[in-house]
């Protein structure tokens, strides 16, 4: 049997005396894809970044990583420099902040071959251009010209990428390279993974918490629990017969498109908590030139007590409809009615009364929480806005119990707390004012899989027993099918399909909506290779 390409072999690392990562043992052969998986503070980044020692001054890294015959861990600084980039090529989780927003891709391209290839700037150049047309994007001549705002999630990703793969390394990191994009966005990104390893013979360790991801493009699989590697094998027998008892325990955490949807459509009901009557966003118009319709028409209503979830991809009009809702856009046309009260006929007074009844639980807990007061500073806060005759101090205690949190929590500060603690925390101030309607905008996407399905069963049991509407915004269909009552989809701010959740997402009838499931990854790698092929024979 040939040497690996890449052969880790008691990898321990530790910050300030303290080890987070102990006795990691992996390799890794030319052309294939091993995926590290596991839950935020398993070790998976902190071991693909010390191969490059991409850590903090503090980290004291023992072992060795064996690339090419020679220890990354034994390099020189210039030794190292050479090879990152040249040998070994990283593709980061947010392309935006990968890229520098003040210069344009091409300057940033021909930068990374220049620093590896002693070529002229013209040279280089006309390399760029081979790069962007490598990774699939259209006009590339034009793309180089372009700023990192100018392009969409997708297409910065493959600009990362095409940046990772500039000088042809033996060896690509992907660092959780498509948790932020829609479904479809993310299948072209497998995909372009996929086809880059089979042309390029480049070999992929691929470091993600989305099992789907998994199951569609690795070749063998590391289980990562506080640490240490507690199983790893060929991606088939394990995710059929996973022997580790944490192994079992994240794959029967995912939420998966097989998953039964929620319960029976509860009966319609009389009263809406949210209806939208032919609601029109237009960006722009300014100075003679056409706005950009960002919502389109969109009528939709929202009965108490239901969950509607709104689908599609980036820029298909889904937060536009929530800013609205919440007040932070005002429409162009059309009508907004909140419990009742229309917001476009209301003083701004009485608009802000009525957006009380509205709770927001957004997506990115760690962002959306201020890290200099407390949790129960953070749940008080709407009662500043919105006073009440309540005490308020009791109210905290009550929601910290119902959203499952101890009461000591009350006096720490969101950096002291694990992401699904914030994200409970996000929930209570969501609910403290006894909303008529919840805004949850992409409330899991940031977190692990257990995490993620912890949170969906919080928010069902909360929805339940308290009986507030929820507007549950997502690119994530398993998790809509898993909490919603009835399904939206939207494109080009238009809504092409809505009905119960059974029906959408199982007996898709509109074009678009059948390619955003045929593009959703489920944790099963012999189904999802099935479903793969169907979805590029859908693309034809």
């Amino acid at each position: 049997m040939s040497e690996p390409l890449l052969a880790l072999h008691d990898v321990t690392v530790e910050f300030a005396g303290r080890p987070v990562v102990r006795d990691v043992t992996l390799s890794l052969a030319a052309g294939e894809v091993l995926a590290v998986v596991g839950e935020s503070g398993s070790g998976k980044t902190v071991t693909a970044m010390s191969l490059l020692r991409l850590l903090p001054d503090n980290a004291v890294i023992s072992g060795s990583a064996v690339l090419d015959g020679r220890d990354l861990y034994r390099m020189s600084a210039a030794e190292l420099r050479a090879v990152r980039g040249g040998r070994v090529g990283v593709v980061f989780q947010e392309p935006m902040s990968a890229l520098n927003p003040v210069f344009t891709i091409g300057d940033q391209l021909v930068e990374a071959i220049r620093a590896h290839r002693p070529w002229s700037r013209s040279r280089a150049r006309a390399r760029a251009v081979e790069l962007l047309a490598l990774v699939g994007l259209s006009s590339p001549e034009q793309r180089l010209r372009a700023y990192p705002h100018e392009l969409s999630g997708g297409q910065l990703q493959r600009v990362v990428i095409a940046m990772a793969v500039a000088c042809e390394p033996a060896l690509l990191i992907a660092d959780e390279p498509t948790t932020a994009l829609d479904v479809t966005v993310q299948a072209e990104i497998i995909d372009l993974l996929r086809d880059l390893r089979d042309r390029l013979e480049v070999a992929v360790l691929l470091i993600t918490h989305d099992m789907g991801v998994v199951a569609s493009l690795a070749d063998r699989v590391a289980v990562m629990k506080d640490g240490e590697v507690v199983e790893q094998g060929a991606v088939e027998p394990l995710f059929a017969s996973p022997q580790h008892p944490y192994t079992r325990e994240l794959l029967s955490a995912v939420v998966s498109l097989s998953d039964g949807v929620a319960g029976a459509v509860p009966p319609a009901r009389s009263d809406a908590a949210l209806v939208l009557d032919d609601l029109t966003v237009v960006y722009g118009g300014r100075f003679g030139l056409p706005g950009v319709r960002a919502v389109d028409g969109v009528s939709l209503r929202v009965a108490a007590g239901e969950v509607l979830g709104l689908v599609g991809e980036s820029g298909s009009g889904k937060s536009t409809i929530a800013s609205v809702v919440t007040g932070l856009r005002s429409p162009t046309s059309g009508t907004v009615t909140v419990a009742g009260q229309d917001l476009t006929r209301l003083s701004r007074r009485a608009r802000r009364a009525v957006q009380g009844r509205v709770g927001v639980v957004f997506q990115d807990p760690t962002s959306s929480l201020n890290p200099r007061s407390t949790v129960g500073r953070t749940i008080a806060e709407p009662f500043l806005l919105h006073p009440q005759d309540v005490d308020v101090s009791a109210r905290v205690a009550e929601l910290l119990d119902l959203v499952h949190l101890p009461a000591s929590t009350r006096d720490r500060y969101p950096h002291e707390l694990s992401g699904g603690q914030r994200q409970r925390v996000g929930i209570a101030r969501a609910l403290a004012l006894n909303p008529a309607l919840l805004i949850a905008d992409e409330p899991t996407s940031a977190l692990d899989v257990s995490v993620q399905a912890r949170i969906l069963s919080l928010l069902r049991g909360l929805q339940e027993e308290l009986g507030f509407a929820c507007l549950f915004i997502s690119h994530d269909l398993a998790v809509v099918q898993r909490l919603a009552d009835r399904v939206a989809v939207l494109k080009d701010g238009r809504l092409v399909e809505e009905g119960p959740a059974q029906s959408v997402l199982s007996r898709p009838q509109h074009p678009y909506t059948q390619r955003l499931l045929a593009a959703a990854p489920v944790a099963d790698p012999a189904v999802q290779r099935a479903r793969d092929r169907a979805r590029q024979a859908l693309a034809t």
